[in-house]
This record gives C-alpha cells, sequence and structure tokens, in this order.
C-alpha cells in the first residue's frame, strides 16, 4: 500500500486538471475556427485568462450557497451534535452497516429520476464521507453513493423537469409530438438497471474495504486529509456516546433543514397541489401552480416551494444555522468564529466550481458547442436505426462535455437532433432518452461539472481517483445504454 501511496501522491490535482482541459479548449478553438467559416471564434489569451472569472460569475449563486452550507456544517460541528449523531447511527446499526448503501442510493436514484437531484447533492458528500468512515469504509463509498446514486437516477430519468420535461418542451416547440408513457417506461428501464449494477459496483467495493483497509483506493494523502475532515466523527463510534437533550434538538432541525431544501427544488405544485400546500403551509396555487397566496416559504426566501434555486436554499441555509445555533446553546462569539471557519474549509470547493464552469463558458463564447453540434447531426443523416442510436449516444457524450446542464443541452440539441431522427421516420421518444443517458452517464464524471467536482472536493477524494475508481463501471454503464437504446429505436421506429 505505501508505494501505491506514494505514486498516488504524483496524481494532478483537480485545479490542474481543470486549467489544463481550459487550455485544450481555447487551442482547440483556434484550430478550429480557420475552417469553420465564421462559425467557431479563435479563443484569445485574454479570454483564456479572464475564463476562471467569468465562470466564478457564472457560477456565482452555487458558489455562495456552498461556503453559505460551510458555515451551516460548522454550527452543526460546533455543537458536537453531528459528530455524535453519526457515531450512534453507526453503532445501532453494528454488523449492518453495508445496508447504508443499497437503502441511501435508492433514496438518492428516486431523486434523479424524479426531478434531477443533482447540484443539491453537494451538502451530502461531506456527510456521507464521515458516515461511511464511521461505518467502517472509506470516503470514496460515501462519495460513490451520492454521485452514482442520484447520477443513474437522472441518466434513466422518467419525469424529471429538467431533462425529460425540457426536452419534451423542446421538441413540441418545433411541432413534433411526442408520447410521453414510452418515455416515462424506457426511462424506468435504464433507471432500475443502472442503479442496480451501481449498488452492486458500490456494495462489492465496501466490502473489501471493511475487510482490509489495505485495499482502499485512495491514497495516504488523501486519507490523511479525510482523517483531519472527517476522522472526529469516525473515532467517536469506539466511544460509548450519548446525545444530550440539546443535540437532539439540533439532529432533528439539521434533519429538517435538508428535507425542506429538497422539496424546495421539486415543482410539487405541477405534480400534486395537496402535498405543495402542505410543505407551503399557507399557500393557496393557482391552476398554472403559480402561489396566488403566498406561503411561508415565500415569506423567508422570497420564492413558494418547488420554485427554488440556489439563492433560496442559501437564504433558507443561513437561516437554520442561526436556528440550530440558538438550540444548541452556541454563545455569538461561537457562533461567528464556527461559521467563519466552516465558510473558509469550503474556498477550495467554490474555486474547483468556479473553474469547472469557465470551461463551459469559454466553449460557449467562442461557439465551439453549437459547431459540434451541428456538423455531427449532418454526420449523422441517412443512418439505419441500428447505427443512428448508438453514435448518437457517442455524440451526447461527446455534447455533454461541452454543455453539462441538462436542460440547457435540451434546449439545443433536440430541436436539432429530434428533428432529425422525426424526419427519419426514427422514434423521437428514444431520442430523447438517447440525450437523457449520454448527458447522465457523463454527468457522472465530467470535469465541468460543478457538483461533481465541488463534491468530490468535500469528501476528500481527488478527481483522477474517482476516474480510476469508476472508470470499468462507466463503460460498462455506456454498453447497456447503448444495447437498451438500441433495440428501443430499431423496436419503435
Amino acid at each position: 500500500m505505501t508505494e501505491t501511496a506514494k505514486k498516488k501522491r504524483g496524481m494532478p490535482s483537480s485545479f490542474t486538471i481543470l486549467l489544463a482541459l481550459l487550455a485544450i479548449v481555447a487551442v482547440i478553438t483556434v484550430i478550429v475556427s480557420g475552417t469553420s467559416g465564421g462559425a467557431v471564434t479563435a479563443a484569445r489569451l485574454s479570454d483564456f485568462c479572464a475564463a476562471p472569472i467569468r465562470g466564478f460569475a457564472n457560477a456565482l449563486p452555487v458558489c455562495l450557497f456552498v461556503m453559505i452550507l460551510g458555515g451551516f456544517l460548522g454550527m452543526m460541528t460546533e455543537t458536537g451534535a453531528l459528530d455524535n449523531g453519526i457515531a450512534v447511527l453507526v453503532q445501532k446499526l453494528k454488523g449492518n452497516e453495508i445496508m447504508l448503501i443499497p437503502v441511501l442510493m435508492l433514496i438518492f436514484s428516486l431523486g434523479g429520476t424524479t426531478y434531477g437531484m443533482c447540484e443539491e447533492t453537494v451538502p451530502f458528500y461531506a456527510l456521507l464521507a464521515a458516515t461511511m468512515m464511521a461505518a467502517g469504509f472509506d470516503p470514496m463509498v460515501g462519495a460513490a453513493t451520492v454521485l452514482l446514486g442520484a447520477g443513474c437516477g437522472c441518466l434513466g430519468s422518467t419525469v424529471n423537469p429538467f431533462a425529460v420535461g425540457a426536452a419534451v418542451d423542446a421538441l413540441t416547440g418545433v411541432g413534433i409530438e411526442v408520447n410521453q408513457s414510452i418515455i416515462i417506461g424506457l426511462g424506468a428501464v435504464l433507471w432500475i438497471v443502472t442503479t442496480a449494477m451501481s449498488i452492486f459496483f458500490v456494495m462489492s467495493y465496501a466490502k473489501k474495504v471493511k475487510a482490509d483497509k489495505g485495499s482502499t483506493i485512495l491514497s495516504m494523502q488523501e486519507l490523511k486529509d479525510a482523517e483531519e475532515a472527517h476522522g472526529k466523527a469516525a473515532s467517536e463510534v469506539h466511544n460509548e456516546v450519548k446525545l444530550t437533550g440539546r443535540q437532539k434538538g439540533v439532529l432533528i432541525a439539521f434533519a429538517f433543514t435538508f428535507v425542506v431544501m429538497i422539496v424546495g427544488f421539486i415543482p410539487l405544485a405541477d405534480l400534486n397541489e395537496g402535498v405543495a400546500t402542505f410543505f407551503d403551509a399557507g399557500a393557496v396555487y393557482a391552476a398554472d401552480g403559480n402561489a396566488v397566496v403566498q406561503g411561508w416559504s415565500a415569506l423567508i426566501t422570497g420564492l413558494p416551494i418547488g420554485q427554488w434555486y440556489f439563492d433560496e436554499a442559501s437564504t433558507w441555509f443561513l437561516l437554520m444555522a442561526l436556528i440550530i445555533g440558538v438550540i444548541g446553546g452556541v454563545s455569538e462569539s461561537r457562533f461567528v468564529k464556527a461559521f467563519i471557519n466552516g465558510a473558509a474549509d469550503m474556498m477550495s470547493v467554490v474555486l474547483i466550481i468556479a473553474l469547472a464552469r469557465s470551461i463551459t463558458v469559454l466553449m460557449a463564447s467562442t461557439g465551439l458547442d453549437m459547431w459540434i453540434l451541428n456538423n455531427a447531426a449532418a454526420a449523422l443523416t441517412g443512418m439505419s436505426a441500428i447505427i443512428f442510436a448508438p453514435l448518437s449516444f457517442l455524440l451526447y457524450i461527446v455534447l455533454s462535455f461541452l454543455i453539462p446542464s441538462s436542460s440547457g443541452m435540451a434546449t439545443v440539441s433536440l430541436p436539432i437532433m429530434g428533428g432529425l431522427a422525426h424526419q427519419l421516420n426514427f422514434s423521437v421518444e428514444t431520442m430523447v432518452m438517447i440525450y437523457s443517458a449520454g448527458n447522465g452517464l457523463v454527468n457522472l464524471f465530467t470535469p465541468t461539472s460543478g457538483a461533481i467536482m465541488g463534491g468530490l472536493a468535500l469528501a476528500k477524494v481527488e478527481y483522477s481517483t474517482w476516474l480510476k475508481f469508476g472508470a470499468k463501471l462507466f463503460v460498462v454503464l455506456g454498453v447497456v445504454c447503448i444495447v437498451i437504446l438500441t433495440a428501443a429505436m430499431v423496436i419503435l421506429s
């Protein structure tokens, strides 16, 4: 293990990888600009140098959310409730800790397939890294539980409004009718199959680590960083821990905070008005899903439950940090110090998110993303369904590096790719799922995703280590998706 660890220390950091990718994209724009007929603008030196700053500005809401989240977690650490709570949970699960993995992955995958749970998973990385370390595993198990769980849900989206909803809207906007029952059925197949495979993969790795700590894929430096960040909770497992009354109150508030945050992102009023009213007490919704009478959420954050994004989530976490401080009996001076220290711990995560976003910003500003899409769509014209489907999937693999946003990808690409499928008399519903699966697969490992890079940084897992851990699984998931989607394209066309 020592020799392996020494080799791993030499791996490039997330910052180095992202800067290298930014430079590669800039060089590509220069090469392509001369042959693109004006479709691509060559990136200037100033574009390259300013890209991280523009990426920061573009990702400011999520960056601010992560900083406030850090302050919130700092407050939880100050009360001692989180460390003791994890210890009590693991002690109660003694001998059955492995069952945390399938249960949590199924929960995250449900969030992914129903409403596209992605960026809002960031707070869970640090929490589950600590929990899995306390359970005798390593931080990689915690990161994989979150990322693969929610990621496979998004890959097999069924009613996810940010993926299939945006795709259907983009197609109907250009006059193409879509059968949503086919999309839901095909999405369910992809969701169930890929989630089951991922659960088996993570559980197999976790069992090996539990049996032999030397089998961890993490380097010595990563383990040291994880021990410094999450080790306190793990060490408490070996002690007889009891929660005080204040700590129990803090944990209830902690759980309530996350439940409300998750519900806040789900468009509940569009799905069920009764459920929306239950969570947003006092609100009355019109037929279009907008609140005509504002409930508590709009009073506090400015928007009703179901319409939240990062500004609203930041407001909520800031408020709950104050409430938890009061419940935990934290003095004003301790509160300020704990909150500032917690936010400071997140600065490396914030910078990684900003740098990841800078790559997307540079590609969009130079037109490289649309140039690749238009040329690839033209190349696919005239092919049979059995060739068209896998090549379209591979195209979305490439495009998803350029446009990691699922809704942005749907809006930009589906009128072109869906229109091409419709023109060739192929199943447009299958094309929607090709887009969803391709985009979802890439969002399990793309360095241009702030959620991935930020989440891994919170778990103290290097991006290069994550690629090494999941490479075989990503390939197998991709092959399985191609087989399912090609069969669907042939059968349904």
